[in-house]
């Protein structure tokens, strides 16, 4: 078996792993993904249980239990570079002896499922509902470091959307599905459709302040692309890179946003607190049962 060089997988002083500092021993079999790692608490608060606090730079992680469900809650900071580090990190802690360095024999695999706000694309799904994608399609280009193959569907909805949008050729949109197992148990108050990746808030998302835009009509666009009974419900940040790496690493994984942002009819959440909080409410009482 190759053993892993101290330059690829960082471990510290107390055997962490160095971006999420934590021990294998510290992460539950389900995690909760945030982007803001203030997040972290609104969501720990609610477990009967906290047994691990840790954090480093922007990556904060709780481990407790709520009833007898074991979860960690990570934050992830913004984008999907930061979700490159934490995927592969959570991976390691599970599928990588820390002591002999090499990839165990036997590969574990984890539920990952990301709470996260996000803008809608519909005119119908308005501020303050939930989202549950069925996919993750990146306009971002992390998994192109990486060997991803999409299925005939996909390639055919990936083919679809850049005739559509009339995407430059500088970006290749790709796409992954969710966990179906997972999606299964979000559905009574969740939108379900194709959540979008984008690499920046601003520009890549279609915002004007002093920038002209390369795409100006790509929010138009992303509102009304449709692949049979497929459309684009939101947009966010991390979305497409956590399925594409859950899928290639082996993981089960679901993206739930709320919407703070309706990018159609120009509204934005009155208390975008309180629904993310609701957000919370919802997903966990659900989490705990599956």
């Amino acid at each position: 078996m190759t053993r892993i060089a101290e330059s690829e997988l960082i471990i510290n002083n107390r055997g962490a792993i160095y971006h999420i500092n934590l021990h294998p021993d510290e992460l539950a079999d389900t995690v909760i993904t945030v982007g803001d790692p203030d997040r972290v608490t609104e969501v720990s608060k609610y477990f009967d249980l906290i047994e691990v606090k840790q954090q480093h730079r922007e990556f904060i992680a709780h481990t407790g239990f709520i009833g007898k469900k074991r979860i960690t809650v990570v934050s992830t900071g913004i984008g999907p570079d930061n979700i490159d580090i934490v995927l592969n990190e959570l991976d390691a802690l599970v599928n990588i002896d820390f002591t002999t360095r090499t990839i165990k024999p036997q590969l574990k695999h984890l539920t990952i499922l990301r709470l996260g706000t996000s803008g809608s694309l519909q005119s119908a799904i308005a501020v303050d509902s939930f989202v549950a994608g069925t996919h993750g399609l990146g306009l971002d280009n992390l998994l192109h470091y990486y060997r991803l193959q999409n299925n005939e569907e996909e390639q055919q909805i990936i083919q679809q959307f850049i005739a559509h949008t009339q995407l430059s050729g500088n970006i290749q949109p790709y796409l992954v599905s969710a966990s179906a197992s997972i999606l299964k148990h979000f559905v009574d108050g969740y939108y379900h459709g194709i959540t979008t990746t984008c690499p920046g808030f601003y520009g890549p998302q279609g915002r004007v302040l002093r920038l002209g835009l390369a795409n100006p009509l790509l929010v138009d666009r992303l509102s009304s692309f449709r692949f049979g009974n497929h459309f684009i419900s939101n947009f966010e940040m991390e979305t497409s890179a956590i399925y594409g790496l859950s899928k290639l690493l082996g993981h089960q994984c679901l993206s739930l946003n709320v919407i703070v942002a309706n990018r159609v009819t120009k509204q934005f959440s009155k208390d975008a607190k309180a629904a993310v909080e609701n957000l919370i409410k919802k997903s966990l009482a659900i989490i705990e049962q599956i």
